[in-house]
């Protein structure tokens, strides 16, 4: 439309050269001409003036929804959250897939409703009612992947529940981030862990079993032990349950059986996603694994090398533990890569060291921008090959029997 307009000022124009050398007999002519020129230029800036109106419409409609994305991508949960997620989907969907594409707030961004994730029907919030006398309350993280929800939380609910039919088992998140994330855009309402411990009060729960997914005694862990300890005399009995990795131990140099069922199982899954026999063959093959933990500043972080020295004690040289946050020091990514590198390793296998498959390990693991740990291994031009294993613990057949075990142990007491 611009260039037809633009095309219309030039012949106007020339027209009017052409009478200005006919004489004085066409200047009523050439007048006219001069007022069409000046309407078409009108016409011109007026066409600008509704693209720039047109322009500004998309974007206060995508900050919109930004701004009520941010306003729910918040860890405090209050009487407002249930309209708020509401509204943010409602708005969302009024936008076109230009105006979605518009959307940048300080957490938003077009992936919060539109990034596929894989189908949430597939899932169970376990918030049911109807609990009975006994409950066994699986309390984790959470993830907003509903694929890993299902593959990784599920999975590990679904196998408490087979071992102990006699206790209902029921979900909490500690996220309240990820709830509100998950509900805003799937509809899924997932209780936080205030949530899920007044309905067991509301349901006449009398024995309490919490079973968290965390990996080690973190901070997670910590929060979700206060939580419980305020409820404490709601139940005639209550017991935690130990994390994946079991009592933390005081150095680096402390390990323990679950320590190494770990290890053994997550290696075992890497070799046989890799396509080899044994770790051995990997490692004769120029392979290393490379388990990314998420790190933390918390004491426990000394789990993450302790694992490093579980996998040596196991014999897997060519197995390398890293975590996002570069906690412990000498687990970040830089690190690591130096230390696969003088090792010798010419190929490598990432994979994460968490119990579900979720951001960290599609984004910062996998994850097509530059400082993903995928990025960085390739961009360092010192491997042949480097390939992602985007796979949580929680779908390790052998990982669910171990929080079955450490469910069964806490029972005991």
């Amino acid at each position: 439309m611009k260039k037809k307009i633009v095309a219309l000022v030039c012949m106007a124009a020339f027209t009017c050269a052409l009478l200005a050398g006919c004489g004085s007999g066409a200047a009523d002519t050439a007048d006219t001409a001069a007022e069409t020129t000046e309407e078409t230029a009108d016409a011109a800036e007026e066409a600008d003036s509704a693209d720039e109106t047109e322009a500004v419409s998309d974007q206060e409609a995508a900050d919109n929804v930004a701004a009520l994305i941010d306003a729910i991508y918040v860890q405090q949960r209050t009487d407002e959250t249930d309209a708020q997620c509401a509204a943010a989907k409602e708005a969302w969907d009024t936008l076109t897939d230009a105006q979605k594409e518009l959307v940048a707030g300080e957490n938003a961004d077009p992936d919060y409703f539109g990034r596929d994730t894989g189908d949430a029907s597939l899932d169970d919030p376990r918030n049911q009612d109807e609990i009975g006398e006994n409950e066994l309350l699986v309390v984790s993280f959470g993830t907003s992947f509903n694929d890993s929800r299902v593959e990784d939380i599920k999975a590990i609910e679904d196998a408490l529940q087979e071992a102990y039919p006699d206790w209902s088992v029921r979900r909490a998140f500690t996220a309240q981030i990820i709830i509100n994330h998950v509900q805003a855009r799937d509809g899924e309402a997932i209780d936080n862990m205030e949530q899920a411990l007044e309905r067991a009060v509301a349901n006449g729960v009398q024995n309490l079993i919490i079973q968290p997914t965390h990996l080690m005694h973190g901070a997670e862990y910590d929060e979700l032990v206060e939580a419980v300890e305020a409820y404490q005399d709601q139940f005639t009995s209550v017991a935690v349950a130990e994390p994946l990795l079991g009592e933390v131990g005081s150095d680096a140099t402390v390990i323990n059986e679950d320590k190494q069922a770990v290890a053994e199982a997550l290696t075992a899954e890497a070799v046989a996603g890799a396509g080899y026999d044994s770790a051995e063959a990997a490692a004769e093959d120029g392979t290393a694994f490379v388990f990314l933990g998420h790190g933390t500043s918390h004491t426990a972080n000394v789990s993450y090398s302790q694992m490093q020295t579980q996998m040596t004690e196991l014999g897997y040289d060519n197995v390398f533990i890293g975590t996002v946050e570069g906690e412990p020091e000498g687990t970040d990514c830089e690190s690591i890569i130096s230390a696969v590198a003088e090792a010798g390793y010419t190929k490598v296998v990432l994979r994460p060291l968490m119990v579900v498959a979720g951001d960290h390990a599609n984004n910062d693991m996998a994850g097509e921008d530059a400082d993903s740990w995928l990025s960085m291994f390739n961009a360092s031009g010192s491997f042949e090959s480097v390939d992602a294993q985007i796979e949580g613990l929680g779908r390790i057949e052998a990982i669910q029997d171990l929080y079955v075990a450490h469910t069964a142990a806490a029972m005991s007491e």
